[in-house]
């Protein structure tokens, strides 16, 4: 039998029951799809439900204010995903009149959709025979076929792009891209692999060879750095400083309280604010927050000091006073809802 019998027959049986594969409809499509970048199926299945619950149609998302994008997409990270689904939502709505485009090439020239995107898009929903090659796919193909080619490299993405042209059942592309995907995620996994249970496993050249934990191979490794934050929570008359985050920032548009960088004891003299306030600093809590290039060494202060104070320092270093009522209206990033949750929600 061959792979594309086996892998279809698989998916037949066992393909997982998704919200978004009960509908053809490519804003669904697209949302789900852009949701499960860097996100599991459990984590993003509660976002896509709840971005479908608010936004019926690409028109609805289009019309939305970007805060209330963000704050819906909070809890999921890599908030520049968000940012494009908001902008290519407009786009889609203004220029196209709502309506997607049909092909795999059109789709890539989309503002945050690139290839895995496109091709499970065209796929899935205008059934073109391109294979969506993601993290799955590499595993798939790399152990079944004993690829040992570098996934991080270039020549790689080429080689796997090839193959799976090659053997993608062009009959039902889209079904075929999923139970890879499926396959992927639930038997043929990263760590410890359920090879005695895959429908591949007679033909598995990984299997065969003793070799299934060697691949796929990856040596390229993500640089990490660390980053030293330091975050100053100032309240007065009910309200509360916050600083929306600008420029190229991985939480841009987000809300986070006035923050200082650096690795020195805040209370030094000397310090960022120059107002000589330390004696009015008091160290709330810490914590450690991964990022997958950063390790965030995060500290929380609480600034008491009279609102002359606060008006000279909001010049100085950008926040406002957002009334403490309302906080749970704005979008911010994981470690600061945390705080938020046990401190000012609870």
């Amino acid at each position: 039998m061959n792979f594309n019998y086996l892998i279809l027959s698989y998916f037949d049986k066992n393909k997982r029951d998704l919200p978004w594969r009960h509908t053809n409809d490519p804003f669904h499509i697209w949302l789900s799809e852009i949701i499960l970048q860097q996100t599991r199926v459990d984590q993003g299945m509660k976002f896509y439900n709840n971005f479908i619950h608010e936004f019926d149609t690409i028109f609805d998302l289009a019309n939305a204010d970007e805060q209330k994008v963000l704050k819906l997409w909070q809890g999921l990270g890599y908030y520049s995903r968000a940012r494009n689904l908001h902008y290519t939502a407009k786009y889609i709505s203004n220029e196209l009149n709502g309506k997607f485009p049909n092909n795999f090439k059109d789709l890539k020239k989309l503002k945050g959709i690139g290839d895995y995107t496109a091709a499970a898009i065209a796929s899935i929903v205008y059934k073109e025979a391109v294979p969506a090659v993601d993290g799955n796919m590499y595993r798939v193909f790399s152990r079944y076929f004993n690829i040992e080619e570098d996934i991080s490299s270039s020549k790689a993405k080429k080689i796997f792009w090839q193959l799976g042209l090659e053997v993608i059942d062009k009959n039902r592309p889209g079904d075929f891209n999923q139970a890879i995907m499926d396959l992927g995620a639930t038997v043929c996994t990263p760590k410890s692999p359920k090879c005695e249970i895959c429908v591949l496993n007679e033909s598995c050249e990984a299997l065969r060879l003793k070799k299934v934990d060697q691949l796929p191979v990856k040596l390229k490794k993500v640089k990490v750095s660390n980053r030293f934050l330091h975050f100053i929570i100032l309240e007065n008359n009910h309200s509360i400083s916050l600083s929306k985050r600008t420029g190229n920032d991985v939480w841009r548009n987000l809300y986070t309280f006035p923050k200082i960088e650096t690795e020195t004891n805040l209370l030094d003299k000397g310090w960022i604010f120059e107002e000589n306030l330390e004696n009015d600093l008091t160290f709330i809590s810490e914590e450690k927050h991964i990022l997958s290039h950063q390790n965030l060494f995060i500290k929380y202060w609480k600034l008491n000091v009279s609102l002359n104070n606060i008006i000279n320092l909001s010049k100085k270093i950008g926040f406002e006073m957002i009334s403490i009522e309302s906080i749970d209206d704005y979008p911010f990033p994981k470690p600061i809802e945390k705080f938020i949750n046990n401190h000012y929600l609870n």
